[in-house]
């Protein structure tokens, strides 16, 4: 399978410990031929080819680190239509300035992600 062909993965990468848990969650699913990971600064940035990306037609995951939704606002400033979303505080991921993602709650969060995004 292409990557073209596998859904788009946008996350907050922001600079609290959910907000690089929601990254590092993206670039699993893109290393693992998940989803193909995009750059959610570019979308929110106005940048043409990776807005167009975006308005592809393909499904769209979107995993913000906290309520602010930074991510699926970005996404929602082209009209582009989000097929998942997900918010890591939802699954016990603290909002922490200044830590580094604990991993057992990375591996818990992107568990839950991949089953309830198939």
């Amino acid at each position: 399978m292409k990557k073209t062909d596998l859904p788009i993965v946008y996350s907050c990468s922001g600079c609290s410990s959910a907000a690089q848990t929601a990254n590092l969650i993206a670039i699993k699913m893109d290393r693992e031929d998940i989803a193909e990971m995009s750059c959610i600064a570019g979308v929110g940035g106005d940048v043409k080819p990776l807005v167009r990306t975006a308005k592809s037609g393909r499904e769209i995951i979107a995993i913000d680190g906290c309520p602010l939704a930074c991510c699926k606002h970005s996404l929602a400033r082209h009209g582009v239509q989000l097929t998942h979303h997900f918010l890591l505080n939802n699954f016990d991921v603290p909002k922490k300035i200044g830590a580094d993602p604990d991993p057992n709650l990375f591996e818990s969060a992107y568990a839950k992600i991949i089953e309830f995004s198939h």
